[in-house]
């Protein structure tokens, strides 16, 4: 929403340039002479310059001087983009005076409207008022989450519980007995649920009483999710696994997923074929050793395959069969390879793997076997990222980066479920935009 609003912004304000220089002839220009068209390109350019330059992540939110600074770099990104466009394509041209004149109007109006939505926000946070209920480790990683998002509109004021020893750095507000009249006193909008056990505990007539009365009573497990964009595996339970809407794709979804894998593979091939031809020369001359590096995956229901890549590594990196988790300063990296991994052309021979059918675009990253046997003995539920093909992009890739521990693979793992509980179109198109964003910013790669 935030986006499309910024979006008509964008563009309202070189409409408005475009009024003062032209006046009477304005409408000849934006009709007639494309005028709407250009407007449109720049706007598109600016907003995509705002998303890369992370003016829309939660981080944006909480600082005022760091919003302006990227505000700047992002127009700067922006100008840069638009003069390599209008050299290759000069007809595209909005016209020096109209370029300049919404810029100046763009930079204020801009940074106002991001102050008028920073006290809105504000505002939603003390209308906002909320209690947690249970002092779990869900409820902790709750009131983490909270504190790095203050754009979601939630104002934690405390938690409630039958003790005041609580671990989330939140202040003690009474026992759950006492909660419609805590719910009275703080004036509070929404009871969020996250006690770790429930049986017997949880004053379910007070909760229906205050639901009935105005109150929002909200799963924490369900908030967690919508915050975080991953599954809160420390108070996951097999019941909720067991009942969740989520882990059954439709037929549709997995007939789309084939062929979008299918079309995007075949096409990705297409175009990176003579690229791949170069980089092959390359590795050849650079050092001894095949071109093609093949390593055993495990993929969907647990049945391996061989993932394909350009070696990155020297011949004998691995000789001892030993698999050894790549890491910055690794001198098994060759001197082409160090690049091919920092900007991940070293996965373009997994296109063969797509259009095979042993992987999807989109989906959970498959490990070595070693590996997965490993940590689906010692992580709960890990297994359960095997009930879905895997794929060269995920929405672990994008938002947790390298896994080289097994924190970062239990949090690999929490992102993992998110996914395959609400394995959407949409969330694969958000997939491939922020893919997009770190190839394009190289960030993540080992």
């Amino acid at each position: 929403m935030l986006e499309m609003l910024e979006g008509v912004l964008l563009s309202l304000s070189f409409v408005a340039a475009t009024l003062v220089w032209f006046r009477a002839e304005a409408d000849l220009f934006l009709t007639y002479q494309h005028g709407f068209a250009k407007i449109a390109l720049v706007a598109g350019v600016f907003m995509m310059s705002l998303y890369y330059l992370d003016l829309y992540e939660p981080s944006a939110f909480q600082s005022r001087r760091e919003l302006f600074v990227r505000l700047l770099q992002a127009l700067g990104v922006g100008i840069l983009v638009l003069a390599l466009v209008y050299y290759i394509y000069p007809d595209a041209r909005l016209g020096r005076e109209v370029f300049l004149s919404g810029l100046a109007l763009l930079l204020p109006t801009f940074a106002f409207w991001r102050n008028l939505f920073f006290g809105a926000l504000r505002k939603l946070q003390t209308a906002s008022r909320a209690a947690i209920l249970g002092d779990s480790s869900l409820a902790n990683e709750l009131a983490n989450a909270m504190r790095a998002r203050p754009d979601v509109g939630i104002r934690l004021l405390g938690y409630v519980e039958h003790s005041a020893v609580g671990s989330s750095g939140l202040r003690y507000l009474g026992t759950p007995d006492e909660l419609p009249e805590i719910v009275r006193r703080e004036k509070l909008r929404q009871v969020i649920v996250a006690m770790g056990d429930r049986r017997d505990r949880l004053p379910v007539e007070q909760l229906l009483n205050l639901k009935a009365s105005g109150t929002v009573v909200r799963d924490g497990n369900d908030l967690f999710e919508a915050v975080t964009g991953k599954i809160p595996l420390e108070s996951l339970r097999l019941s909720w696994l067991l009942f969740s809407p989520g882990f059954r794709p439709s037929k549709f979804t997995l007939i789309y997923k084939r062929i979008f894998s299918v079309v995007l593979g075949a096409l990705g091939l297409l175009v990176t074929l003579p690229l791949m031809f170069i980089i092959g020369f390359i590795i050849r001359i650079d050092s001894p050793g095949p071109i093609i590096f093949r390593q055993l995956r495990v993929g969907k229901g647990g049945k391996t395959f061989f993932l394909y890549k350009f070696r990155s590594m020297n011949h004998s990196a691995d000789a001892d069969q030993a698999y050894q988790p790549a890491h910055p300063d690794d001198k098994r990296f060759t001197r082409v390879g160090r690049w091919l991994r920092r900007t991940r052309l070293d996965e373009l021979p997994q296109l063969y793997n797509i259009l095979r059918g042993d992987m999807h675009f989109i989906g959970p990253r498959p490990f070595v076997p070693e590996q997965e046997e490993h940590f689906a003995a010692d992580i709960p539920f890990y297994s359960y990222r095997w009930s879905v093909t895997p794929g060269a992009t995920g929405w672990a890739q994008v938002n947790g980066g390298y896994c080289s521990t097994r924190e970062d693979n239990i949090q690999k793992l929490a992102y993992d479920l998110f996914y395959i509980k609400n394995l959407s179109l949409g969330l694969d198109f958000l997939i491939i935009l922020k893919t997009i964003k770190i190839l394009l910013l190289t960030r993540g790669a080992v």
